[in-house]
């Protein structure tokens, strides 16, 4: 993509209303452009990691057997009625009428939808388990929209919902889900620590997936052994009950809680250079919640021996537009975005340092080229615009790798590579920058 025909409006100045790094980062490298309070439309250059998020999330939902659909934004008020959830949810649900003064509401999250779904179609325990799920935008009323996209009141949600028959088979769901998820946040580049945590308005019994970032929004604490556990390959078995059973039973089997469930005392037991507190940030949840839903919405199945019964549900939820913000909280210095390769919505950008010079126009074209042909997703700086500018919007949009190629360093067959993780620089050939680039992730 070459910049001159790209539409990315990075902004000088930082802008007043961003409390923090992602959200000041997002405004100023033009990922997002905010229409209402907590309401953010996503910019190309945004889009294109948003979607690489949700790829990432759905590789390893596909992994774990969990089949995608698609669900409505907006709900019928009758299904939470059913559930009981349409007055207990409180002035977070924006609740509609249509002309026929029906009401209806935005989904803030979609049990009773997918549990009408079920039971509509699924009447016998051979259907058993069922995890579908879908990635959709959502929207809570938040009293106090804050922080950007981490609290928004409109936001993507990938969410999952599990049916099985008895909780046997509902605790087998849920180590899918917990083994999928350490899977995904590893492959966006983070480390997540899974946190007892509290299950809020869904109900049931639940866990936090919590990066560690400076500028996290809460207290946690946690044994530092976490930080060296092994993520499961993408050769996990996922139909391996005993195997998921062990991986679950590691990551959970130390100390690890959020400011809400934490106990003082129990963390004083550890050894003082295990205890490990941090800032913390949520970028995943997965909830246990038995007959809840299914109860009151009579999504029941018929067992081996033919009687009805109402079946056993859980709900897996991962925020990609949030997960965005995580990721710069995460990854970021004075200069800018630091994206990981997975995430980042070039690998690398070219800075031509002399736009309109024969030689730098010349060799920055024939990179440009080169890489295509190689599928490296590359963002040309075509722009006419000082060196010192091209290297602020570069480091400011994190792209993970930079090709400089000036006047000087062509007179001896070189430009220069600098990978922005760690800002170090390398003098080579056109053809080795090439070659390294086009090795894949």
């Amino acid at each position: 993509m070459r910049l001159s025909r790209y539409f990315l409006p990075i902004l000088r100045e930082t802008p007043k209303e961003a409390e923090i790094v992602s959200h000041r980062l997002m405004l100023r490298a033009g990922l997002i452009r905010q229409q209402a309070a907590g309401i953010y439309a996503f910019l190309p250059l945004g889009l294109r990691v948003l979607r690489k998020v949700c790829r990432i999330v759905r590789e390893e939902q596909d992994r774990a057997g969990a089949l995608e659909m698609l669900m409505p934004t907006v709900q019928p008020a009758e299904l939470w009625r059913e559930s009981g959830r349409y007055d207990d949810y409180g002035k977070e649900m924006l609740r509609i009428k249509d002309r026929h003064e029906r009401d209806i509401l935005y989904g803030p999250t979609n049990e009773e939808m997918i549990t009408e779904i079920f039971r509509a179609y699924v009447r016998s325990y051979k259907d058993l388990p069922l995890n579908l799920y879908h990635i959709q935008w959502k929207f809570r009323d938040e009293v106090r929209p804050r922080f950007g996209v981490m609290r928004a009141r409109e936001f993507l949600m990938k969410d999952a919902y599990s049916f099985d028959l008895d909780f046997a088979g509902a605790r087998h769901s849920y180590n899918k889900m917990f083994v999928a998820y350490l899977r995904t946040f590893a492959r966006l580049g983070l480390k997540s620590i899974p946190m007892v945590a509290e299950s809020g308005p869904i109900g049931g019994n639940s866990h936090e997936f919590i990066i560690l970032a400076s500028t996290g929004e809460s207290e946690v604490y946690c044994h530092r052994d976490y930080l060296d556990f092994c993520v499961p390959g993408e050769d996990i078995n996922f139909d391996d009950v005993s195997a998921l059973e062990k991986i679950v039973e590691q990551w959970t089997s130390l100390y690890a809680a959020t400011s809400e469930k934490h106990d003082a005392a129990g963390f004083e037991k550890l050894p003082a250079e295990k205890r490990l507190s941090a800032r913390g940030i949520e970028v995943g949840h997965i909830f246990y919640f038995g007959t809840k839903y299914s109860e009151p919405m009579k999504a029941v199945v018929a067992g081996p021996d033919g009687s009805e019964r109402p079946v056993h549900m859980g709900s897996y939820g991962i925020g990609p537009s949030r997960l965005v913000g995580a990721i710069i909280e995460a990854f970021h210095d004075e200069a800018g975005i630091k994206w990981p390769e997975p995430v980042a919505p070039f690998k690398v950008a070219i800075l031509n340092l002399k736009q309109g010079g024969a030689d730098t126009d010349a060799a920055c074209e024939q990179l440009y080229q080169a890489l295509i042909r190689n599928d490296v997703e590359v963002l040309y700086d075509d722009l006419d615009q000082r060196p010192g500018a091209k290297f602020a919007a570069a480091d400011l949009i994190g792209v993970p790798w930079q090709i400089m190629v000036g006047p000087r360093g062509l007179a001896e067959g070189k430009i220069e590579l600098k990978q922005r993780a760690d800002g170090s620089r390398e003098l080579m050939t056109a053809g080795d920058a090439i070659a390294r680039l086009g090795q894949g992730e």
